[in-house]
């Protein structure tokens, strides 16, 4: 017998509406987490993964980097979106840190969607305020081969 794997799904294009707001998405954020996309983002700066040094540079302990946070907005997005659109922008400005033990929460509004481009604001929030703020914007494949 052979296995097949289930069929991509995802949003249509035709039922999204400016306005719509996202599903919340909360990240807890291990140590693990953020040692580990530092590393894979080859951002190996010590304030990412070495508690002591962190400390010594005047943070209260190890905290996210920007490659992992810009990957996790467009993540909340596409997520939503589905699989057959493609990342266009992500446009974000970093705010409180990310240390871990914390939760982020990604929330979004969808801000506008035209001739298959989808723009959303995205949030993402943890107990010390707004980690970052800004936009993601996807293409749906129809809309590949117009200008965004």
């Amino acid at each position: 017998m052979t296995a097949t794997a289930p069929a991509l799904t995802g949003r249509s294009y035709d039922d999204i509406a400016v306005g719509e707001v996202l599903p919340e998405l909360a990240i807890p954020l291990t140590r693990t987490l953020i040692v580990a996309t530092a590393i894979a983002t080859r951002d190996f700066q010590d304030v990412h993964h070495d508690p002591e040094l962190a400390r010594e540079r005047g943070s209260k302990d190890v905290f996210m980097n920007i490659l992992t946070s810009n990957g996790l907005a467009g993540r909340f997005v596409t997520d939503w979106a589905g699989p057959f659109v493609t990342v266009r922008r992500v446009k974000i400005r970093l705010g409180a840190p990310n240390y871990p033990g914390d939760t982020m929460t990604m929330t979004g509004e969808v801000v506008s969607a035209e001739n298959g481009i989808v723009e959303v604001k995205v949030q993402g929030a943890n107990s010390l305020g707004t980690h970052l703020s800004g936009t993601v914007t996807v293409a749906y494949p129809a809309a590949e081969g117009r200008d965004a």
